[in-house]
Formats: structure tokens, C-alpha cells, sequence
């Protein structure tokens, strides 16, 4: 049995929502940030959760990471086949962090730096990578953690979808168990929160609307992005 919170918001200084949220409890969830400016990131991120919507609505069976893999290529295609009839919208593309949840298993897929988070039993986890400059060079020992924070190319995304022809996917699947939350958001809450306020309102059995009260602390934190979040929160039966 699950639990499940959304909540989008055009943050404060955005005159526009380019970000896109597809629930379909009690299975699957997604969480889509578009980018290419006025209108175009908008379009991406409908058309990716469009997509993924078609995709779920007509699938059969159990869904592994291959089969969700796929779909998230079939939402790269629907973009790109979209700015072949409409040339104005080339660059635009969208981040994609998708969640399946089924037999006590969560499957994900994810493009870009968007994230999905797992909590469990006081600790909380990232679970998919950022696919940004400031991240290979984290890896890569280039600069520290609190160098990327204030980086001038911070927000510069290395993988989306809809911008090249092939993407690569992000998968993975782990077990769930009785109690665990997880979080789909966009970065507009996690540029804004950190992961130890976060947590905490996670946390807060008191907490009527989790997504509602994240969204809320990006806001106080300053808003300058879009904010969308999805809280799900597994019970074993």
C-alpha cells in the first residue's frame, strides 16, 4: 500500500512552469524539468509525461528496468519527432526521473538532475546522479563539493532528453520496505533545500501534505525555480 503527495509551482521569479508531473498510483511516478526557454522546455516536459502516460496506460506484465529504459528513449523520440515538424523549438529537452513500484520493488530510470531520493529508517539517500558539468568534475577530483555550489556552470546539464537522437538512461531497482519514503523532485527544491531539511520534513509524522510543505521551504529559501516534488510513502502489507 502506498501513500503518495505531488505538488508543482512556478517558484517566484519564473514567469513560466516548464516542469511536468505524471502519477499513476499505486505504480508509477514521474518527474520531468524542461529546458529550452520560453514555452519550448514546457512542451518537452508535457510531451515526455504524455508520452510515459501512453507508454504505462498500454503495458502488460511486470515492468523491469529494460522495459522502462524504453520507454524513456520512446519520450526521447516523441520530443525530437515534435521539433522536426516545429524547428522554432530546437534545444528544447526535459530531465526525466521515472519510478515503478510493484512486488515490493522499486524500479527507476533517470536523465539529467532531477532526482529521486530513498528515506529509510532515519537516513536518506540520492539514489539517481546528476548528469551535470559540475559533476563529472566532482568525480573526476576537479573541484570539491563546495566548489560546485558556487560553479558558473552548476546548472549545465550534460544528458537530456530530447536533445540528441540517442540518450543514455540511468537505471537501477532496489527492495522496499515497511516505512520507506521516496522523493521525485526537480532541482528547483534541492538548489533551495538542503538534504538535512528535506529529510526533516520528510520525516514530520505531524506533516499534512509533505510536497506542499517542500514546496513551501523553496519558496522561503528564495524560489528561483520551478518546484515540483512527488512523496511516496511505502507500507508493506
Amino acid at each position: 500500500m502506498i501513500r503518495f503527495f505531488q505538488m508543482s509551482d512556478i517558484g517566484l521569479q519564473r514567469s513560466l512552469n516548464e516542469d511536468s508531473l505524471l502519477c499513476r498510483p499505486p505504480h508509477d511516478f514521474v518527474v520531468a524539468d524542461g529546458m529550452g526557454g520560453h514555452v519550448a522546455g514546457e512542451v518537452a516536459s508535457h510531451i515526455f509525461t504524455g508520452m510515459m502516460n501512453q507508454l504505462m496506460s498500454e503495458h502488460e506484465g511486470s515492468l523491469d528496468q529494460d522495459g522502462l529504459r524504453g520507454m524513456v528513449i520512446r519520450g526521447n523520440r516523441a520530443i525530437l519527432a515534435s521539433i522536426q515538424r516545429h524547428p522554432e523549438r530546437r534545444g528544447m529537452g526535459t530531465t526525466a526521473t521515472c519510478l515503478h513500484l510493484e512486488g515490493g520493488k522499486a524500479v527507476w530510470a533517470h536523465v539529467g538532475d532531477s532526482r529521486l531520493y530513498l528515506v529509510r529508517q532515519g537516513s536518506m539517500r540520492q539514489i539517481t546522479r546528476d548528469h551535470t558539468y559540475v559533476n563529472d568534475l566532482i568525480d573526476s577530483g576537479s573541484i570539491t563539493p563546495l566548489e560546485a555550489e558556487s560553479h558558473p556552470k552548476r546548472n549545465m546539464l550534460m544528458r537530456a532528453v530530447g536533445v540528441d537522437e540517442y540518450v543514455q538512461v540511468d537505471t537501477g531497482e532496489f527492495g522496499l520496505q515497511h516505512g520507506d519514503i521516496l522523493l521525485l523532485c526537480s532541482d528547483g527544491l534541492t538548489n533551495m533545500v538542503t538534504e538535512d531539511a528535506i529529510r526533516t520534513v520528510l520525516e514530520a509524522e505531524s506533516c499534512a501534505n509533505p510536497a506542499a510543505s517542500l514546496v513551501d521551504c523553496a519558496k522561503a529559501g528564495g524560489g528561483i525555480d520551478n518546484i515540483s516534488v512527488i512523496v511516496v510513502r511505502y507500507y508493506a502489507e
